[in-house]
């Protein structure tokens, strides 16, 4: 398919060139020509007056649920919601059921995404069999299967001597170990931050020095290991200084951190709501002002959304037995630039490059930019569109988001993967043809 998009708006020179506009064509799944004013044969000619290109983004952490979770999630769904979303790159976590710990279940897993995917999905393999941290999988095997990286999110690989062996056998492959930071002698049964909101509701908490141990023994054991250690949703002001002084140290260790833990804190949490149950929870101001300075500074690496759906049903069973996480996919970018980019607190190409170059940077991925010849992954965002955000509205099958009612500016209106439309928000003003 060949289409062309007229006059949009680049994010690199919004700030002194807001009148400046420029045409993208896109031919064969590529960006085939890049300026102003290209007059094209397409088959399609979208006016993007007013609106902004920017490269599709990049989640490298999404929970699809499939196969095992139906209920709460599919391929199919979780990629229709991330790419009305405006992501093009998805990497999908293998806590599912059964766990992608074989070539023949990752084999089926790549056959399935092949078939029901609307966007690219990269598949984790994960570290030990069924992610029990007995016994590891074979790295090599599933390498060769197509895994984007090795982890068993969900859960903490308890064992250092394990991680250890892990890491030695990933950096020999050049892959990435990615973890889940979580030392389960110190999770005391928790559902929530130990801290204000659980003393005030008198609920079991989850101690920050949970997380964070363990970061501080992976970060060493990477060091040991000569490998490239990768720290999901950081969530701590303790674990931000972990990974501050390990990238100090030449340590190969990059980090992550969601929206909601960058724009909310305990605080923000007005009841016994699960849809504010995630893990990690949640943590004090001073965490969260921590993790703003973390990811300004360059300690943490990247956003990640953690997108975790969930049945209404499951998550009706209150704050201490519903199950951890919330979606993200489709709120990501409209509450990220309206909390950081309109509050002054980054700029919109910084944003941007959070949700693009830097994960793609992070992970070795030829993705995350808008380059002649490159893939024509891209989303075209209206920074003056505003409205609620209306969970009932999701693609995806989860509504457990804590952000309905919350008003953002700034939301996707078309999405470009692999050089075809897979999304596109009806509008007052029609796109042309």
């Amino acid at each position: 398919m060949k289409f062309l998009l007229k006059n949009v708006h680049l994010p690199d020179n919004l700030e002194t060139e807001w009148e400046k506009m420029t045409d993208i064509y896109i031919e064969d799944g590529l960006i085939a020509e890049i300026g102003p004013s290209l007059n094209k044969d397409a088959d399609r000619i979208i006016n993007g007056s007013g609106l902004v290109a920017s490269p599709g983004f990049i989640d490298l952490h999404v929970h699809l649920r499939e196969p095992g979770g139906e209920k709460k999630e599919t391929i199919e769904t979780g990629t229709k919601a991330a790419a009305k979303g405006g992501f093009t790159t998805i990497a999908a976590m293998p806590n599912t059921r059964p766990v992608p710990d074989t070539k023949e279940q990752l084999d089926w897993l790549q056959d399935r995404i092949a078939q029901t995917a609307v966007i690219r999905v990269l598949p984790y393999a994960s570290i030990t069999l069924r992610e029990l941290g007995r016994e590891l999988t074979n790295f090599k095997e599933l390498k060769e299967s197509g895994a984007f990286a090795f982890t068993d999110d969900g859960v903490g690989v308890q064992s250092a001597a394990m991680m250890l062996e892990a890491m030695k056998k990933a950096a020999a492959l050049d892959m990435v170990i990615v973890a889940h930071c979580e030392e389960d002698s110190l999770i005391n049964k928790g559902c929530v931050h130990e801290g204000s909101f659980s003393k005030k509701n008198n609920l079991a908490g989850i101690p920050s020095v949970c997380e964070c141990v363990h970061i501080a023994r992976d970060v060493l054991l990477a060091e040991a290991a000569g490998c490239h250690y990768h720290v999901c949703h950081i969530s701590t002001k303790e674990s931000v200084r972990a990974v501050r002084d390990a990238k100090r140290a030449g340590i190969r260790v990059t980090a992550e951190v969601t929206p909601h833990h960058l724009l909310m804190s305990e605080e923000d949490i007005p009841g016994l709501d699960a849809n504010y149950k995630m893990n990690p929870p949640l943590r004090s101001k001073e965490d969260q002002l921590a993790l703003i300075e973390g990811l300004l500074d360059g300690t943490i690496d990247f956003i990640a959304t953690d997108h975790a759906p969930h049945t209404e049903e499951e998550k009706a069973w209150g704050m201490e037995k519903a199950p951890f996480g919330i979606t993200g996919l489709e709120t990501a970018f409209p509450l990220l630039y309206t909390h950081l980019v309109e509050k002054g607190i980054c700029t919109l190409m910084e944003l941007i490059e959070y949700l693009t170059i830097k994960p793609a940077r992070a992970f070795g991925l030829p993705y995350g930019t808008l380059e002649v010849g490159g893939p024509a992954d891209l989303v075209l965002l209206d920074l003056e569109e505003e409205k609620e955000i209306n969970p009932n509205e999701f693609l995806s099958k989860g509504k457990n988001n804590p952000f309905g009612g919350w008003k953002c500016k700034g939301w996707p209106v078309l999405t470009v993967a692999g050089g075809e439309i897979v999304w596109e928000m009806e509008r007052k003003e029609a796109f042309i043809r």
